[in-house]
């Protein structure tokens, strides 16, 4: 059972032991502060301590894991490359693929564990007529993380648990008051882990030692309209910040990297009803073999909304909308759905 320290984790471990596993509690230390430029103190201490005390007091083991320099190399290293190529990586479904699941299935093994159980707000079942693993939607929309979970295998989600995957958040906090989980009322994790206070461009410096390089504010029509701090501060369809005076609202529209320009027009250059999405993973079917009408997801907050998404010969998908979408983003995961289920999903190129 993965245990992050929160109120999440703790009480599917619970749910877990209730309906009679034996449950192994896992905790993963993935960075430390002075990794990312942020002091010296191990920000992972409170999350090992109310893990295990979580852990002690349902008389189950538990175990911390040192995935610091997969966590690096796959995550951080990662949303430093992306970002600074122009594109608005997404670390959290990146550390599910490669560290947080991608690593702790061997772990799971090592310990004689036939499963690997986590927090996250999303379901698994298997689809007789199809011989797939499906994973859909958690029950709780509000906090539905299938979005985040669609670079899953099949081997991967036959061998997965989501104890919270039926249940409501409020019933969540509510059992965790119940059963006297000194977490019960640990506030929800929230925005990028290693980035807490959202300032990524600051992150980065911090660890590369680079300062970001002043270039030029363009308009569409090719005007100059001033200096920007460095492309990497900017992502497409951003408004606030850029502190440029000009007739109307102006929004990043795109970025080229290798001049170290930043294109700003108005919001109605942000539509685009087509995207091309790379490193693609399919779930709910072995490929695609021709047109298919979906759902589609384009960021993690955003409604999903109907479109057709077909194979490209090079292996990549491209999704049409039915109608335009607002700041289609490269780096950008986008996931595709049929009513609950998870189609699968990929990158925006």
């Amino acid at each position: 059972m993965a245990m992050s320290g929160g109120v999440d984790s703790s009480t599917a471990a619970l749910l877990l032991q209730e309906a009679g596993y034996d449950v192994v509690g896992v905790t993963l230390k993935m960075f430390e502060n002075k990794d990312i430029g942020a002091g010296e103190t191990d920000s992972s201490f409170v999350n090992v301590r109310d893990a295990k005390q979580v852990a002690e007091k349902m008389g189950f083991p538990h175990y911390v894991f040192d995935f610091c320099p997969y966590f690096r190399q796959f995550v951080i290293d990662h949303f430093i490359a992306e970002y600074e190529s122009g594109r608005t990586p997404n670390p959290c479904v990146d550390c599910n693929k490669n560290v947080k699941l991608g690593q702790l299935f061997p772990k799971a093994e090592e310990l004689g564990c036939g499963y690997v159980a986590t927090g996250h707000y999303a379901n698994v079942k298997f689809n007789e007529e199809t011989g797939r693993w499906l994973l859909l939607r958690g029950d709780d929309r509000q906090k539905d993380q299938s979005y985040m979970l669609y670079t899953l295998t099949q081997n991967q989600l036959a061998h997965i648990l989501f104890p919270l995957g039926r249940l409501q958040k409020t019933a969540i906090r509510e059992k965790a008051e119940t059963e006297g989980l000194a977490n019960a009322r640990k506030p929800d994790s929230q925005d990028i882990c290693f980035v807490p206070d959202g300032d990524y461009a600051r992150v980065i410096q911090n660890i590369t030692k680079r300062k970001p390089q002043p270039g030029k504010f363009i308009h569409l029509d090719g005007t100059v309209l001033g200096t920007h701090r460095g492309q990497l501060h900017y992502t497409i369809g951003q408004r606030k910040g850029l502190g440029i005076a000009y007739q109307y609202p102006l929004y990043v529209i795109r970025k080229d990297v290798e001049k170290n320009i930043v294109y700003l027009g108005p919001q109605e250059a942000l539509f685009s009803d087509t995207l091309i999405a790379e490193s693609c993973n399919l779930i709910s079917i072995p490929d695609l073999k021709g047109p298919v009408r979906v759902t589609a997801k384009p960021r993690y907050r955003a409604k999903d909304v109907p479109a057709v998404i077909e194979p490209l010969e090079d292996g990549n998908i491209k999704v049409t909308f039915d109608e335009p979408q607002r700041a289609l983003t490269p780096g950008q995961a986008v996931v595709f759905y049929q009513d609950d289920v998870v189609v699968g999903g990929g990158t925006i190129r």
